[in-house]
């Protein structure tokens, strides 16, 4: 594929595989790996394979809005987080839909309770695919915004 899609620095992203719509993602091109703010991270097996299971809270302006999911367990890395402090984190491969587009990422599962978004997009998840226009938001979502 050699043309790119051209996102904004705020965009809205499906992870159809865990049922989770519409969430408003930060674009990081700083940020190596995705990561997603969960809470009540417990280990667990899927069939007999490694597995999470966690808390979500979907709606960014609905923090009482709880869902528990479970994922395969993709990796575990050791990530340095902004603030400089390093931590052992579950790595989860998932599919995600931005506007049309279709394609696998690795998601980080921490807590980002500090932060404004829930999720975080890194640059492995950009890959080849996106060109970020950090001037605007919401470039190549559904819901087309403007700010």
């Amino acid at each position: 594929m050699n043309e790119r899609i051209i996102i904004g620095r705020l965009e809205t992203v499906n992870l159809p595989d865990l049922e989770i719509n519409q969430l408003t993602v930060r674009v990081d091109t700083g940020a190596q790996t995705s990561s997603l703010h969960v809470d009540n991270i417990q280990r667990i097996k899927i069939g007999n394979k490694p597995g999470v299971a966690f808390d979500i809270h979907p709606e960014i302006h609905n923090v009482q809005k709880v869902v528990r999911r479970k994922a395969l367990v993709h990796d575990v890395r050791k990530i340095k987080s902004s603030n400089g402090i390093s931590e052992q984190r579950y790595v989860i491969k998932t599919g995600a839909k931005l506007g049309d587009f279709e394609w696998d990422i690795e998601i980080t599962l921490t807590d980002r309770s500090d932060m404004t978004y829930l999720m975080l997009l890194g640059r492995e998840a950009l890959g080849s695919h996106f060109y970020v226009d950090a001037a605007n938001v919401f470039v190549a979502s559904d819901i087309g915004e403007e700010c």
